[in-house]
């Protein structure tokens, strides 16, 4: 069911001299005594092994049944919900308030409304490919170019920093960084973000960084939010609850502002009016979100990403039975990029 399909990989991206993906032929029949399992879409809740915990399910029925949560609210979020999301991210070295946080519909509209405000039609963004291939989408709709910049199968999939910095030219505004990756499983180390920061730094660009998949990460690995290593660099971070806590459906992201100089004011005024497009996300599930994010056990977590891990291992070591195929390990998140034989 698969195609090494080099000449699409060209027409798409400037990949340059790395090896072609792994793709899906759909043109292909379908094996029809075979069961056909998708790999398309980044839901950890179909099979039903991985589920919201207990007390997510019971801090949302109580926002359900107090009938406090049913009329619209402001359309950044409510003020609680939003100090909640301050705490939660707040770190020794930055800390957040409710002014840093907008509450979206989905962390897709988090990086939506950081590209609307960030850049103007005709101007670039980077992303990393592969790639989530939202961003491109979202660009583009606005009349905003996308430059893809390389990541290396041989290496983790860490970014090729020198292909990142002949990426940007005098139309570039900001820099998309995806930690941990989808759809390569990457993990970034403290230093390799350290040298992507001096990069925005060195060419005066923001960083719209996706961290959906914050702290999902496998053993011996650790998340480090490229905002707690910034100074001097600007930072937009988009997170949520979708996939750490499993509720995709749920649709709650939010943007965290990190502005350590000052330059992000006309930035923060623009996010506030693109958020009265869509008033914002669900009143029911803000209202339990205090709770939601203090209330769950981290031994939960843990659970969720062994069960995670095992899967990746024993996917990993099937796949690499197949002649041709050559699965790359992740290192966190919830995917698996498998290449050919082309370049190994």
């Amino acid at each position: 069911m698969f195609r090494s399909d080099w000449e699409s990989v060209k027409k798409c991206s400037s990949f340059g001299s790395y090896p072609p993906l792994i793709f899906l032929d759909s043109n292909l029949e379908k094996n029809p005594d075979k069961f056909y399992i998708s790999c398309g879409m980044g839901d950890p809740t179909v099979f039903g092994n991985l589920n919201p915990h207990e007390e997510v399910i019971c801090n949302v029925i109580e926002s359900l049944k107090s009938s406090k949560f049913n009329g619209y609210g402001p359309s950044t979020g409510l003020e609680e919900a939003r100090i909640a999301v301050a705490d939660y991210s707040s770190t020794k070295n930055v800390q957040y308030n409710s002014k840093d946080i907008i509450l979206t519909n989905g962390s897709s509209a988090a990086i939506d409304y950081c590209i609307t405000c960030l850049a103007n039609p005709g101007q670039n963004i980077l992303i990393p490919f592969p790639g989530f291939p939202l961003y491109r989408t979202l660009a583009e709709s606005l009349g905003i170019k996308t430059k893809p910049y390389n990541l290396m199968p041989t290496k983790s999939w860490v970014i090729d920093l020198n292909h990142l910095r002949s990426q940007i030219d005098e139309n570039t505004v900001a820099i998309l960084i995806n930690n941990p990756s989808n759809p390569c499983g990457s993990v970034f180390s403290y230093q390799h973000l350290k040298d992507i920061l001096q990069i925005a730094r060195t060419h005066h660009l923001p960083i719209i960084a996706d961290e959906i998949y914050e702290n999902m990460v496998f053993r011996g690995q650790e998340f480090f939010p490229i905002a707690d290593l910034s100074e001097d660099v600007p930072i937009l971070t988009c997170s949520g609850l979708s996939k750490r806590f499993l509720v995709p459906g749920w649709r709650v992201g939010w943007i965290k502002i990190h502005d350590p100089i000052g330059v992000f004011t006309e930035i923060r005024k623009g996010l506030v009016s693109i958020s009265q497009k869509t008033l914002g996300c669900s009143t029911i599930i803000q209202g339990a979100l205090p709770r939601i994010l203090t209330g769950v056990p981290q031994a939960y977590f843990d659970g969720v990403m062994d069960t995670i891990e095992k899967t990746a291992k024993l996917a990993h070591s099937l796949i690499n039975e197949v002649k041709g195929l050559y699965p790359i390990m992740p290192q966190g998140a919830m995917y698996m990029m498998v290449m050919n034989g082309f370049y190994f």
